[in-house]
């Protein structure tokens, strides 16, 4: 069944692709496996899935201990305590929630010198919501500004998580106004868009996002809440 809502979902990728002019093979899937088992994520690569995304740091340790056989790439994508900036730094290669110059400043003096530096995304919070984390707008400039000089982080773009519309003209907007705002940015040559989940994979793909992240259309319901 996951192998075939991953065909499936890389079908709906290209073909939102196609009709809103990006380049093939443009949009890549990363799999929100946060409560999943990891024989769900076993299948998934099997399956030819090789980015998995988690919220939790032990669960996502748990895992990646249990998987260590698979080359999988991990991505951090949930809100960062200041207590588990350690771990993030050591076991992750990606961080797409990246909201504070202190997180970004303890990533980077955490990251092990034997590893490549950590790929970063910065959150912004595009719709102003109080429940979620995120930089605003007006921080983002100076913000990026900063994290850009720390030496062991790689700032690759922004992260959205807009307030959930069903109406397609709404569901752009929030990226339309983010990739504007990140055009505007001084010398940023950001290549990573984070933008897009089960319920606006269209929507984001239609603005620039070059990461959909898909928990619930490849897996299914959540394992546990």
């Amino acid at each position: 069944m996951i192998a075939q809502h991953l065909a499936n979902l890389h079908r709906q990728i290209r073909l939102a692709e196609d009709a809103y002019g990006r380049r093939p093979n443009t949009v890549a899937l990363l799999a929100v496996s946060k409560t999943q088992p990891a024989a769900a994520l076993a299948a998934a690569y099997q399956a030819g899935q090789r980015h998995f995304g988690e919220n939790y740091v032990q669960e996502a340790l748990a895992k990646q201990q249990q998987l260590g056989a698979f080359d999988m790439t991990w991505h951090f994508i949930g809100p960062i305590q200041t207590n588990k900036t350690k771990l993030i730094a050591r076991h992750f290669a990606w961080v797409h929630s990246v909201d504070s110059i202190k997180i970004a400043r303890r990533l980077s003096e955490q990251r092990p010198a034997n590893l490549p530096p950590l790929n970063i995304c910065l959150q912004v919070n595009i719709s102003t919501e109080d429940s979620k984390s995120g930089l605003s707008l007006s921080e983002l400039s100076d913000v990026y500004q900063q994290i850009a000089q720390l030496p062991n982080l790689k700032v690759r773009g922004v992260m959205a998580i807009p307030a959930p519309e069903t109406d397609f003209a709404k569901q752009r907007l929030p990226y339309h106004t983010l990739m504007q705002a990140v055009m505007a940015l001084k010398a940023a040559d950001f290549d990573t868009f984070s933008f897009g989940m089960s319920g606006d994979v269209e929507a984001a793909i239609a603005e620039g996002a070059t990461v959909v992240r898909i928990g619930t259309a490849l897996f299914g319901a959540r394992a546990y809440p």
